[in-house]
C-alpha cells in the first residue's frame, strides 16, 4: 500500500524503540509537513511500515502496489483504547436519571443497579447474542478511529459466564478487523450472595486455573491481562494482590482499577508488584504518583467516567509533571457509554487540562504501552505496525477541536496495512 498526496504526517515518534513519552516529551511530537502535499507512507505486505517521508525519496515500488490518495489531508496513528468493557447484555439508561439526581456509584449499585444489573442480563444472554452485540460495538469503535483495544470480562462474576465472555472476546480478536488485548476481570464486583473472601477464593482456586488450562490447549489466546476493582465495598488491597499474583503465576499481566472512589493504597501495591497499568486514579495519593513513576506503570485515565459520575478528575497534570506514563481509555461500558477516542481526548483536554499533543500521545503510543505494544503500535515509523487514520483536514488538531465531529473528519481507517473503513 502507498498512501500519497499527504499534507501532514503525525508520526508521534520516528523510531520503533521508543515505547512511551513522559513529561515535556509528550508535547514534542514528530510531525512532517508539506504545503505541496508531497508526503507519503509505504506499507509492506507484512502490514508494517516501510517508509515515511517525501514521495520523491520513496524508491522503487512493486508493480502490484495499491495507491491511496491522501487528498491533501493528514495521516496519524489510529487509536489504542486502553480500557473498555464491551461485552455485556442490556443497558442501564434507566440509571442515568438516578445519577443526575445525585445518586453515587455505590448507591446505584445498592439499589439493584450498576454491575449487578448488567451481570443478570449477561448471564442470561447466549454466547452468540453477546458476540453479535460486540461486533456492532467494535464496528462503531473502528469507524471512530480505534483499531486496538484492551477489553475486559467482568459482567459474569461466575465461572461459566466469565469464560463465556473471554471466549467471545477471543473469537472477535481472531475474526474481526480490530485487535483485542483481553483482560480477565472476574473480580469486577462481589456478586450477590457471596463475600469478598469467597469470590477471591473462587477466582484464585477455580477460574484462573481454568484459564491457564485453556491457554495451554491453545484457546483464549488473546487473554493477556488480569484486573480487579480494588475499591471500598469491592476488593480490598490484600484480596486484590492475591488475585493479581495468581494471575501473574500463569502469565497474565496486572492492569487494574485503583483509587477511583476512595484512597485505599491500591496504587502503591500495584507499583510494588509491577502492574503494567492502573486505571481511574481519581483519588491517587502523592506517594502513589511517585510509585507509579518509579515502577513504569501506566496511568490509564478515563475522562468520560469522571465526567458522567461527576467525580473530581484525577491529577493528570501532577502525573505528567512527575513523569508518570499517562494514557487514555474510553471505559466504554453500560455506565459510561462513550466509545469515541476523539471525544475522550477532547474531554481530557477540557477536564484534565492536557494539551492536545499530550492527549494524542496518551491515546496512541502511551496507551499502546499500557497493553504491552509500545514498540509496535501507536506511532508511524519504519518497522511499526501500519495502524493509521487518514483525515480530510489540513491539521490533526481538528480531531480534538471539532468535538464529536470525528465521523466527518476520518476518511479512512487502516489496520495492519489493510483498509478496514472508508467514509461513505
Amino acid at each position: 500500500l502507498l498512501i500519497k498526496n499527504l499534507r501532514q504526517i503525525v508520526q508521534i515518534v520516528d523510531d520503533s524503540t521508543t515505547e512511551f513519552l513522559v513529561g515535556e516529551k509528550m508535547k514534542d511530537l514528530k510531525i512532517l509537513n508539506s504545503p505541496e502535499c508531497k508526503l507519503c507512507i509505504a506499507i509492506g505486505k507484512d502490514g508494517k511500515i516501510q517508509y515515511v517521508g517525501e514521495e520523491e525519496k520513496v524508491g522503487i515500488l512493486p508493480p502490484d502496489v495499491e495507491i491511496v490518495d491522501g487528498k491533501g489531508g493528514v495521516a496519524l496513528p489510529s487509536f489504542v483504547d486502553a480500557h473498555t468493557h464491551p461485552v455485556f447484555a442490556g443497558d442501564r439508561v434507566h440509571e442515568f436519571a438516578m445519577k443526575l439526581a445525585g445518586a453515587t456509584y455505590n448507591e446505584v449499585q445498592k439499589a439493584g443497579g450498576g454491575i449487578h444489573f448488567t451481570t443478570e442480563k449477561t448471564r442470561a444472554a447466549s454466547e452468540e447474542q453477546l458476540y453479535g452485540d460486540l461486533e456492532k460495538i467494535l464496528s462503531r469503535m473502528l469507524q471512530s478511529g480505534t483499531t486496538t483495544i484492551e477489553a475486559k470480562s467482568g459482567y459474569g462474576l461466575d465461572e461459566e459466564t466469565e469464560l463465556k465472555m473471554l471466549r467471545v472476546l477471543d473469537r472477535a480478536n481472531s475474526s474481526l478487523p480490530i485487535e483485542i488485548s483481553t483482560t480477565f476481570c472476574g473480580a469486577h464486583a462481589v456478586p450477590r450472595g457471596s463475600t469478598e473472601l469467597k469470590q477471591t477464593e473462587l477466582i484464585v482456586d477455580r477460574v484462573i486455573p481454568l484459564i491457564d488450562e485453556a491457554k495451554k490447549r491453545g484457546e483464549l489466546k488473546s487473554v493477556e491481562n488480569i484486573d480487579v476493582f480494588c475499591e471500598t465495598g469491592n476488593f480490598g488491597v490484600e484480596s486484590t494482590e492475591k488475585i493479581l499474583r495468581a494471575g501473574q503465576s500463569i502469565g497474565l499481566v496486572p492492569n487494574f482499577h485503583a483509587e477511583e472512589l476512595t484512597y485505599i493504597g491500591g496504587v502503591e501495591m500495584g507499583a510494588r508488584i509491577g502492574a503494567r497499568g492502573m486505571s481511574h486514579l481519581e483519588e491517587i495519593s502523592p506517594s502513589g504518583i511517585a510509585a507509579m513513576a518509579a515502577a513504569g506503570s501506566a496511568a490509564v485515565l478515563l475522562p468520560s467516567t469522571a465526567f458522567i459520575l461527576r467525580l473530581t478528575p484525577p491529577p493528570a497534570r501532577r502525573m505528567i509533571e512527575q513523569n508518570v506514563i499517562v494514557s487514555l481509555g474510553s471505559d466504554f461500558n453500560p455506565n459510561a457509554h462513550c466509545l469515541s477516542m476523539p471525544v475522550i481526548m477532547s474531554l481530557a483536554c477540557i477536564t484534565m487540562k492536557l494539551s492536545m499533543e499530550e492527549a494524542l500521545v496518551a491515546a496512541t503510543l502511551n496507551s499502546a504501552y499500557s497493553i504491552g505494544r509500545g514498540a509496535s503500535h501507536g506511532a508511524l515509523a519504519v518497522g511499526r505496525q501500519a495502524d493509521l487514520l487518514l483525515l480530510s483536514s489540513n491539521r490533526w488538531e481538528n480531531l480534538i477541536y471539532q468535538m464529536g465531529d470525528h465521523s466527518h473528519l476520518i476518511s479512512t481507517v487502516i489496520k495492519r496495512g489493510n483498509i478496514v473503513h472508508t467514509r461513505k
